[in-house]
């Protein structure tokens, strides 16, 4: 369809910019791993025995380098998840774990910003989590790194500091499912189309944030990213 075809205006296309391209990299769907680090498991009371799974984000959440993010209502308890980004150039379903990584088009650092209050009351009566993941600026998202300039990272510290203090740190060899079998576990459950980014998990070390805060993360050999908690939208 052309842009006359709708009765309202078609939304602004959301998309990441990629590092040393004029170009950008259009996001079709957010998907977020759940519980993929080990000690972030444990620090949340979870078995550690359990599978990681998989819940959304809206593409419109995404929130560039250097933003200033306002800090969402309903919630008292907003804590950061610093995570490595996979976006997909290419997908399909059931995609075989030794060819996933043929479908990646590059990497990024992600914040997956969490309404902890409201994802442990939504946990407690076994309702869905979109209310404490999925709100309005909740997914900060670095430029991408095209795969065919730093590779495929299977390892690299991963890190976030509020106001100087480091917060959390891991490594990617302590994520439990890899990212060839996260793609191969999230294609068994939906088609994985090109534009899609996947949200990797976080490790241990995760804590509320306040206004005013400034947030810095990264992923080593992947990128770093910034931004500042605003006070609430008025």
């Amino acid at each position: 369809m052309n842009a006359t075809s709708f009765v309202i205006p078609a939304p602004q296309q959301a998309a990441l910019p990629v590092a040393g391209e004029s170009k950008s990299f259009p996001v079709r769907r957010i998907w977020c791993v759940g519980r993929n680090y080990l000690e972030h498991i444990r620090e949340m009371g979870n078995d550690e025995r359990d599978p990681p799974f998989f819940f959304a984000k809206h593409a419109d959440m995404l929130e560039p380098d250097g933003a200033t993010i306002p800090y969402p209502p309903l919630t008292k308890d907003m804590h950061h998840e610093v995570e490595l980004v996979v976006a997909m150039k290419s997908g399909g379903q059931n995609i075989p774990v030794e060819k996933a990584l043929d479908h990646v088009y590059g990497y990024a650092v992600g914040i997956d910003l969490t309404r902890r209050d409201l994802q442990q009351a939504a946990r407690k009566k076994e309702r869905p989590w979109e209310i404490g993941k999925s709100f309005d600026h909740s997914a900060p998202c670095s430029p991408l790194q095209p795969a065919s300039k730093i590779g495929h990272p299977a390892k690299g510290r991963i890190w976030l500091s509020v106001n100087g203090t480091e917060r959390q740190k891991g490594d990617l060899t302590e994520l439990i499912w890899n990212i060839p079998e996260i793609i191969w576990k999230l294609s068994q459950q939906v088609e994985i189309g090109a534009g899609d980014i996947i949200m990797t998990g976080t490790p241990a070390g995760v804590a509320a944030l306040s206004p005013g805060d400034k947030v810095e993360c990264g992923v080593e050999g992947v990128g770093t990213l910034k931004v500042t908690i605003g006070k609430p939208a008025a």
